[in-house]
């Protein structure tokens, strides 16, 4: 399992881009994908909606369960992955990747994201 040097990562396994004019990308990790099995629906939160840090903001139900969807930061949901919606797999398949879940204009971020490196001992 490898996780990308560039994102930071939450402890609930999801994983956010570099902040680019404000707003960042949101996905969960491979180690969260493969724990799921494979994802079937995705309930993304809607654009417009504020999502709040540690807070659940969808769901990813799999062959296996249904699982909170949590957001690493704070801010405005700008836009919400529909290819997944669409296509849940895509969550499984290219988790960092065409299976991001959703963007947000980002209004206040956590100290506790972890480095990469963090993450993989964390995550075991």
């Amino acid at each position: 399992m490898s996780n990308p040097q560039q994102l930071r990562y939450s402890k609930e396994h999801e994983w956010l881009s570099a902040v680019e004019n404000g707003v960042a990308t949101v996905g969960i990790t491979e180690f969260a994908a493969n724990s799921l099995g494979d994802v079937v629906f995705a309930q993304l939160p809607a654009v417009g909606d504020t999502v709040t840090a540690g807070e659940s903001c969808g769901e990813l139900e799999s062959t296996k369960s249904v699982s909170d969807l949590y957001s690493p930061v704070t801010g405005e949901v700008v836009e919400a992955n529909q290819e997944v919606v669409t296509d849940p797999a895509l969550v499984n398949s290219a988790p960092f990747e065409g299976g991001w879940l959703f963007k947000v204009k980002i209004t206040d971020e956590p100290a506790d994201l972890m480095s990469a490196d963090e993450y993989t001992a964390f995550a075991g």
